[in-house]
């Protein structure tokens, strides 16, 4: 049986080093799993007035969220915090009151950042947002990488040997709190 992660990229720019991330992260992942990015770039921003009338682009994140058993989410760290773009998002998925798409569902966390401590506290910003939203998280391991490009091919493999199995463990990890979270809260 394949699990469906649905994975959001915190980051807009066409050059995002957590977009090289993502695609290394899916290259060293556990076949089980079959990824479908979940688009943020053309949500207008959240405004509680159309709670009523969701426009499509964020009824199609809900969507897309319903179909997956579980979400990641790779995001940089602007201004020691998530990226608003990732925010709004978030927002538009957890509303309308009662309607949150994060209930229970599998998550986990990862970023990269040219900087040494690589989105730790980006990480820790977003891991309290998706405990409000009863995200169920995968609490380790943690993952905080500090960006080299040398250590990713242009096919979105990675070259370097110790990020790998970092990466990769990591992978299985989070494939292993997907299926034990699913086990005791089955997605419909």
């Amino acid at each position: 049986m394949a699990y469906k992660v649905g994975y959001l990229i915190g980051s807009l720019s066409s050059e995002s080093i957590n977009r090289t991330l993502a695609e290394a992260l899916i290259s060293v992942a556990p076949e089980d799993l079959e990824f479908t990015e979940i688009r943020i770039d053309n949500l207008p921003l959240y405004n509680r007035d159309l709670d009523t009338a969701y426009p499509a682009e964020a009824t199609a994140l809900k969507e897309a969220i319903a179909g997956s058993q579980a979400v990641l989410f790779v995001t940089p760290e602007y201004n020691r915090s998530i990226p608003g773009a990732l925010m709004n998002a978030i927002d538009w998925a957890s509303r309308p009151y009662g309607e949150n798409s994060f209930d229970h569902v599998p998550a986990g966390v990862i970023g990269a950042s040219p900087g040494g401590i690589g989105t730790a506290v980006a990480q820790q910003g977003l891991r309290s947002i998706l405990s409000f939203c009863n995200a169920r998280q995968m609490t380790a391991p943690e993952a905080y990488i500090q960006f080299n490009p040398e250590a990713y091919g242009d096919d979105g493999t990675v070259k370097d040997e110790e990020l790998k199995k970092i990466l990769t463990d990591f992978m299985q990890e989070f494939r292993d709190h997907i299926a034990r979270v699913l086990t005791v809260l089955p997605r419909s």
